[in-house]
């Protein structure tokens, strides 16, 4: 995932901050911090974390962290337990029907299975792509999808015989996916600056739709009801509202740098995107053709995924402190800082 920088944004952020309470009709969101959660470091050279994913029934929190996933408790915050030995995590997925979850371990090149009641591993199927990144479960054809970032495609995994069955190649670097649960899987592919249309059923490749303004694509969000997509891109730094049945771009709002993960809530009906630079922008769908934004939560740099408990409506992010950035360089002339070892901690903010 490459990200921007903390210093392109500030222009925009702050025109955006000046511009909610003229733009919006509806009543201002304030969510807030409310609980900060330090966790040690995790085995590795190097910091690194990814994806949250909120489980609500279950009241659990599934944050990865370098080479382990850490299980919280959502309404405590205690650690339930983690699942440990990968490589690299990003993306977590857990189908109750199966009591199984599902992590995406990218330098593993692989999809690692575990036990929701244990958590300990249980299997794996190996994708053998580089930067096995995303995961996403179609209820239609009872498929989950790996999205494997810098290989451009996805591997599509039967989670009843836990076995590969195909690879797609999506064309360019692939990215966040969502499915609108009647057998389509919309994909951001960053390689071509488009959401992938996938028929999850013949796994044919069905249409391919520019997120222009937006950039670089990465956070995606679907609501199924009025048949919206929300993608937000890096470079230009934009979040599009596209319709789902064309591709159309139907609204379009400049955000801050290094947009890495979003949430759609149906019955608040808000939208939320979160960046590096240590924003969460928050915006309400007043009408299927119109988003006011509301709020632009500051968090703090470095807090580039989210996730979103939907029973408190609770927001979750993770971040560390980070080194000053390496000198630019021919091959590297914007360097990014690095996230510092020891300093890992998850941000819960609540209204």
């Amino acid at each position: 995932m490459k990200l921007s920088r903390l210093g392109l944004a500030v222009g925009v952020y702050v025109l955006l901050c000046g511009g909610y309470g003229a733009m919006s009709q509806q009543p201002a969101v304030n969510y807030h911090l409310i609980k900060t959660i330090s966790l040690p470091q995790a085995a590795g050279t190097r910091e690194y974390y990814d994806y949250l994913y909120a489980d609500p029934d279950a009241r659990r929190v599934y944050v990865t962290h370098g080479t382990e996933v850490v299980v919280l408790n959502a309404d405590n915050y205690s650690v339930i337990g983690k699942i440990t030995g990968l490589q690299q995590t990003h993306g977590i997925l857990t189908l109750k029907e199966f009591g199984k979850g599902y992590i995406t371990d990218g330098e593993g090149q692989k999809v690692v299975i575990f036990d929701l009641n244990t958590l300990r591993v249980t299997g794996e199927v190996k994708t053998d792509q580089v930067d096995t990144d995303g995961i996403v479960y179609d209820p239609a054809s009872k498929m989950i999808f790996s999205i494997n970032g810098n290989s451009g495609t996805t591997t599509v995994i039967d989670p009843k015989t836990e076995t590969a069955v195909k690879r797609i190649d999506l064309g360019g670097s692939a990215e966040a996916a969502v499915v609108d649960e009647k057998g389509l899987l919309y994909d951001n592919n960053e390689g071509k600056s488009d959401v992938v249309v996938l028929d999850t059923k013949t796994l044919a490749i069905k249409s391919r739709w520019p997120t222009a303004p937006a950039g670089v694509p990465t956070a995606l969000m679907i609501d199924n009801k009025n048949k919206r997509l929300f993608s937000a891109g890096r470079n230009p730094q934009f979040l599009v509202m596209m319709d789902a049945t064309n591709g159309k771009v139907l609204q379009s709002f400049p955000i801050t740098g290094g947009v890495d993960a979003g949430v759609f809530e149906p019955d608040t009906g808000l939208v939320m995107i979160s960046t590096r630079d240590g924003r969460v922008h928050i915006y309400h769908q007043d009408s299927p053709d119109k988003l006011t934004p509301v709020q632009a939560l500051m968090t703090e740099f470095g807090a580039k995924t989210m996730t979103i408990d939907s029973k408190t409506h609770n927001i979750w992010v993770s971040t560390s402190d980070f080194d000053q950035p390496a000198a630019p360089t021919e091959r590297q002339p914007n360097p990014l800082p690095r996230a510092k070892q020891g300093n890992f901690r998850v941000l819960v903010y609540g209204k």
